[in-house]
């Protein structure tokens, strides 16, 4: 398995049930989990946003500009499901932000597709009106289609960031390998709060899911309360 839609799919056949991602925000008390099924549903919904509706193709290039949150690993899926570079350069082909990147990537809106998340529970809409030309993911997200398959599906050498392919994401030692060892494998948790879209915080994103492991982000992390997420969520490991 080298590319991101064979792991999913090697996941969904191996327990389709089990979670994958658990979410928490200690700001709002917000706790989000998504099973694998529930992830590549998510997905597959935002691959058909990025290329029926932002016209993205393989070989190009999105910037995730998001902070840790549920959504970040789904748009993460989804580029890499499509073929698209995750990058973090300022002239990338097309966006995703939160409400804090608008007032950036909107007047970039007429030169390239500007996808905006609200954040808020359960992904809905944003509640105020947005800048001309940016799209609202939690209008345009559900009419796109639970299953996804790329019409010219990406290989092991797509670049899958912009310093590694996707065979690398899941082949290349790292960092956060050495660090957890055999603790993802199996059911392995792994408790983050990196920012998942940029350097280093990739990393948390793949590592779990290659060997049968599973992510709990946190945003907003209250120290006296993250040993109890620890717990709470059976972790087996931190970054």
């Amino acid at each position: 398995m080298s590319t991101f839609a064979e792991v999913l799919a090697a996941q969904l056949r191996r327990d389709p049930g089990r979670p994958l991602l658990t979410f928490y925000d200690h700001a709002t008390d917000e706790r989000v989990e998504l099973s694998v099924t529930t992830y590549a549903n998510w997905v597959a919904k935002a691959s058909g946003l990025l290329t029926d509706v932002a016209d993205l193709e393989r070989g190009m290039s999105l910037r995730i500009d998001l902070p840790p949150h549920w959504l970040s690993p789904v748009f993460l899926g989804a580029a890499w499901a499509v073929g698209l570079r995750v990058t973090t350069s300022d002239e990338p082909d097309a966006v995703v932000c939160g409400p804090e990147g608008l007032d950036t990537w909107a007047p970039r809106a007429v030169a390239i597709p500007v996808l905006a998340c609200s954040l808020r529970p359960l992904g809905v809409r944003f509640a105020d009106p947005l800048p001309a030309g940016v799209l609202d993911v939690g209008v345009e997200i559900w009419s796109q289609p639970d299953g996804f398959a790329a019409w010219d599906p990406p290989t092991d050498d797509d670049p899958a960031t912009d310093d590694l392919t996707q065979a690398q994401l899941w082949d290349r030692p790292n960092d956060l390998t050495a660090a957890v060892g055999s603790s993802l494998t199996d059911g392995g948790r792994l408790r983050s709060g990196a920012v998942p879209a940029s350097p280093p915080g990739t990393a948390p994103i793949p590592q779990p899911h290659g060997p049968g492991g599973s992510l709990v982000l946190v945003r907003n992390p209250d120290p006296a309360r993250l040993d109890d997420v620890y717990d709470a969520e059976r972790a087996t490991a931190r970054a």
